[in-house]
């Protein structure tokens, strides 16, 4: 029964509609596999006797016939930022540790629809602000190729789980890559959809976004699966109005514009650059036409952290008047870095936003694709101080937004979608990952060009 477990979204809803497997067979395996695996500790809640009665009801319904929907009978997990009716939201915090929202967030209520069973929250650092897979609430999270490194941050379970088949997928949140971030860690995908294709509305801030739901899995076809259930027009949402344009896709590798960017600024650890560079090679061999491109990702670390500290403040600091002692001292220590900054330093952020993106559609007048490192080097040893700086090569290069995951954050900032695939490993078995970029909306041509990508790399 534990192999059910290892089967990919996509092989389960086929055995489903086939009968070959029962929604409980898989939702028992699902779970099974989760108690199998507490030492990874990728889970804050476990719904295990509401996934199974919702299981016994999916298996009834395939057993009167009829339509499916596309993720009938199928596990899946949501990181504890996302709201779920009934089931508590901690937030990663001990601020909210009994918490138990009234209404679904729109991904989840749409991939309920979709069929799936939900068989937990995964975890996170508070409030996702910590690059780093630990927190007072939980504990810290472990990387199942390798418990001495980093699974990445924030969607941390949500990489274990998927990695480990305790689901296979899962909904993250990305604020600076915190889907793609771990996922690159554990050797999954992790996909950051374009600003309003998958409402988030959760956001006090929807017009100047910077946070984004995306689904993570061992494949993009599973990626690709969930992103085709829970996107879409959301009338509460400011840019989700324009989602239609996200059905444009019929890119293939074949004569394919790809911009390089093996840099952006940054130092890439050398075993990280050849891998890179010979994934570029298979991708050139399947006939994309690949040429050196270059924005200064790095330089952006400033706009980045600037937005993200005001906006942890605002909305996080009045949480912890009094109960300081609840939460961690990093967390205290960026809301009072957040307090620190003016309304014209902030508005000077907000318009950097702006130029980032005129750079980016600069390339995309040349490219169709901007292919990078997800990360730098390799995950981090968990020893690493998220907040000091890091060695690469043994030269120090400043802290570790821009100095690890300059790739991701800026696409944050921008809105133009970014997905991560695995794309080999490390001498010592640490996977890595290949960061692609499309322009706004074009979500599905990034997928099958990822979907291409994947089966070429791995």
């Amino acid at each position: 029964m534990s192999e059910l477990a290892d089967l990919t979204a996509a092989e389960m809803a086929a055995a489903i509609r086939r009968k070959t497997i029962s929604p409980v067979e898989l939702t028992e395996a699902v779970l099974r596999r989760i108690d199998d695996r507490k030492d990874l500790n990728a889970f804050i809640t476990v719904t295990g006797d509401q996934a199974l009665e919702e299981a016994r009801a999916a298996e009834d319904k395939v057993m009167q016939g009829g339509d499916l929907p596309p993720l009938h009978g199928v596990p899946y997990s949501v990181k504890d930022l996302l709201n779920t009716a009934g089931v508590r939201t901690t937030m990663g915090s001990r601020l909210f540790e009994d918490n138990v929202a009234t209404t679904d967030a729109v991904s989840v209520a749409r991939s309920k629809a979709a069929g799936a069973i939900l068989v937990g929250k995964t975890t996170t650092p508070e409030f996702g602000h910590l690059q780093a897979a630990t927190s007072p609430l939980f504990g810290r999270t472990l990387n199942p190729i390798d418990p001495k490194v980093t699974p990445g941050a924030s969607s941390s379970g949500s990489a274990v789980a998927v990695a480990t088949g305790m689901g296979p997928i899962s909904l993250g949140t990305d604020g600076g890559g915190s889907s793609r971030i771990p996922a690159a860690c554990c050797g999954v995908v992790g996909f950051k959809p374009s600003l309003g294709t998958i409402p988030h509305l959760q956001l006090p801030d929807l017009f100047g976004a910077n946070s984004y739901v995306g689904p993570m899995a061992r494949t993009v076809e599973d990626v690709t699966l969930v992103f085709d259930a829970i996107s879409g027009a959301d009338f509460h949402d400011t840019y989700g109005q324009a989602a239609t344009l996200l059905h444009e896709g019929g890119t293939s590798l074949s004569g394919l514009r790809v911009g390089y960017i093996a840099e952006g600024g940054a130092r890439v650890e050398r075993e990280t650059a050849e891998i890179t560079a010979a994934a570029l090679k298979k991708l050139e061999d399947a006939g994309a036409i690949v040429e050196e491109a270059f924005i200064d990702f790095k330089s952006y670390e400033p706009v980045f952290l600037t937005i993200l500290r005001v906006g942890l403040a605002a909305r996080t600091g009045p949480l912890l008047k009094g109960r300081e002692d609840l939460v961690s001292q990093t967390l205290t220590d960026i809301i009072a870095l957040g307090n620190g900054y003016s309304a014209v330093d902030l508005s000077n952020a907000v318009s950097e936003r702006t130029r980032l993106f005129r750079e980016f559609q600069a390339l995309f007048e040349r490219f169709d694709i901007l292919v990078s490192p997800t990360l730098t080097a390799p995950p981090l040893p968990i020893g690493v101080d998220p907040s000091g700086d890091i060695e690469i090569d043994g030269v120090n290069c400043g802290t570790v937004r821009g100095a690890w995951y300059p790739f991701t954050f800026p696409h944050n900032l921008s809105g133009h979608p970014a997905i991560t695939i695995p794309c080999g490993n490390t001498a010592a078995g640490l996977p890595l990952g290949l960061h692609l970029c499309a322009p706004w909306y074009r979500d599905l041509a990034l997928l099958q060009v990822a979907k291409e990508a994947q089966a070429l790399l791995t």
